[in-house]
């Protein structure tokens, strides 16, 4: 397909507009890309080339929409990814949708540009960093090899020299300057927990009715009544709470507790 990285990210933006609301023109690649009206013509021109059975234009509401046959050439075709296209910051409100504001979690940009460049070179960081078992400074050497989003907080994977162990830090918890410190002989392919995979297998709580659990099922769109999930074992945690998950205690209601963990014992070495 003869066509830039830049045109196909505008021409899927088109695509996924007019699939899932019906109707796209060329005021959305003008307001979305900041394009001229003749740009945006000349995109639609190209889409329509490469997708001549996809879109018909509506000559009273002056737009394209999708044919009956319509068929996918830059999109998936998937409701998740319209939801996300909707939650970016530079999408267009074509739809009433609300964000949550989330507690921003601040990192200074001098700590910030060292973290980066001792991931990036492989370097050994100086650096200060409190906790709740231990909230005054203290002085750490780590060698950090990956940045992790675990919902509302950033965390850094890295070696840490005191505890001669791979460890997560909180980002918003380190204080004062990081200093790159020269070469590090640790790395990401030492980390066990970062490179082994493990698989969490959640089932409807059984306490639920029969009815309850088929909501459940279709919820979290289940195979044979259950969901798999695959993440690197040292985010097996991060990943139980954010699907709010206590895998040792049951909560009282049913209703609130709604998935189980079934496959505790395969990965109980993994958690906190």
């Amino acid at each position: 397909m003869d066509i830039s990285d830049a045109q196909q990210a505008r021409l899927q933006t088109f695509e996924l507009v007019a699939y899932w609301e019906g109707a796209a023109n060329s005021s959305l690649l003008v307001k979305h890309f900041g394009l001229s009206r003749q740009q945006a013509s000349q995109d639609i021109k190209r889409y329509l080339e490469l997708a001549p059975d996809n879109l018909s234009y509506n000559t009273s509401r002056k737009c394209h929409q999708p044919e009956s046959g319509f068929k996918p050439l830059f999109i998936t075709g998937l409701a998740e990814q319209y939801l996300a296209w909707l939650a970016q910051p530079l999408a267009i409100e074509t739809l009433p949708i609300h964000t949550l504001s989330l507690p921003a979690r601040g990192v200074p940009a001098p700590l910030m540009r060292s973290i980066v460049q001792a991931i990036r070179h492989n370097q050994r960081l100086e650096v200060d960093y409190v906790s709740l078992t231990n909230p005054n400074r203290q002085g750490r050497v780590i060698v950090p090899h990956a940045l992790v989003q675990t919902g509302l907080r950033w965390h850094l994977r890295a070696w840490c020299e005191h505890k001669e162990q791979f460890r997560d830090f909180v980002l918003s918890r380190f204080r004062g300057d990081a200093i790159l410190s020269g070469p590090a002989e640790q790395s990401a392919e030492l980390d066990k927990a970062w490179q082994t995979q493990v698989e969490l297998v959640f089932e409807p709580d059984p306490r639920l009715a029969p009815a309850k659990r088929d909501v459940i099922e279709h919820d979290y769109d289940m195979q044979d009544g259950q969901l798999k999930l695959t993440t690197r074992a040292c985010l097996a945690h991060y990943l139980l709470q954010e699907m709010r998950i206590n895998p040792k205690v049951l909560d009282g209601m049913p209703e609130a507790q709604q998935l189980v963990l079934v496959n505790f014992s395969d990965i109980k070495e993994w958690l906190f």
